[in-house]
């Protein structure tokens, strides 16, 4: 199977799993959604001869992937007042998160990273994080039914951790697309620009902190509802260094696994090409969305 045999196989296999999740949700056929998501694929199972297709007819197709992603994003937010996914249900019972589907083919964001990695780190590393996350709360709920908290300070460690790492993933995934690079816009341009100078500034300091991270960890661009402006923060592993009272908006992985197969210890080539898939799309929506939340200012 070619590169491209797998991209329609991997595209289909994402566009059924969106599919299986709006079903769950109880997301009436008649929505605008499902259409969308089976005129793309009806084109994806049209094509025949993906070799005969040139530069600009493959370029127009991955637009068609990416605009749809967004369409659902924007779908997505219309429905709720806060976040960026709709729930029918108000709340994730206990141990009963999941593993978010990518909004593109693992092999979507070669070069800068490769389908070994995003298979490796989608499929079992982050699964890791939303099992250890289930396990953590269950353990707590029983803790809560038993009145036994003996083992509180190792399943609450283990709740931060496992749910830190679920939710900093389920960003980070976002926050990249094939289409990616550039340079934000608009109010979120304009916000990078106030507080940190120019995007050159900010691309900067986010790059230094990231390479810095102690160990492994995270790079993250906040949102302060009380200072109100953006901040760049270091977190080693998922949850330590952070602080409260903010909002992540773009993330970059540092851990090994999220690099090192490709990139080896070299963690600054890894970061220096990772800003060609950055998605300011969804960091612009999820800023305008956060900046919606202003506490009084101390």
């Amino acid at each position: 199977m070619g590169k491209f045999e797998e991209y329609i196989h991997d595209f289909i296999e994402w566009n059924e799993g969106w599919k299986s999740y709006l079903q769950s949700e109880q997301i009436d056929k008649s929505e605008e959604i499902w259409s969308e998501l089976d005129r793309l694929a009806e084109i994806m199972e049209n094509i025949k001869q993906p070799d005969q297709m040139n530069d600009n007819e493959l370029l127009k197709l991955q637009a068609q992937v990416d605009d749809l992603h967004h369409h659902m994003e924007a779908y997505f937010v219309n429905r709720t007042p806060i976040g960026t996914i709709f729930m029918k249900e108000p709340m994730v019972e206990a141990g009963e998160h999941s593993l978010p589907p990518l909004p593109y083919p693992y092999h979507a964001l070669e070069p800068v990273i490769s389908e070994e990695i995003m298979r490796l780190h989608h499929t079992k590393h982050h699964q890791s994080y939303v099992d250890g996350l289930n396990k953590a709360e269950m353990k707590l709920k029983e803790a809560r039914t038993t009145g036994d908290f003996s083992l509180i300070k190792h399943w609450s460690r283990e709740l931060a951790f496992h749910g830190s790492g679920h939710y900093l993933h389920t960003i980070f995934w976002n926050n990249m697309s094939p289409n990616g690079g550039g340079a934000p816009s608009g109010k979120l341009l304009q916000d990078i620009e106030q507080y940190f100078g120019s995007f050159e500034a900010f691309k900067q300091q986010f790059s230094e902190a990231a390479k810095a991270v102690e160990g492994v960890g995270w790079a993250i661009l906040v949102w302060s509802p009380r200072a109100r402006h953006l901040e760049i923060l270091q977190s080693e592993r998922h949850m330590l260094l952070t602080q409260w009272d903010t909002i992540p908006l773009l993330v970059l992985d540092v851990w090994e696994h999220a690099y090192y197969l490709q990139y080896k210890n070299n963690r600054s080539e890894y970061v220096k090409k990772w800003w060609e898939i950055v998605n300011w799309k969804d960091v612009e929506q999820r800023f305008l969305k956060a900046r919606q939340l202003m506490w009084k200012p101390f």
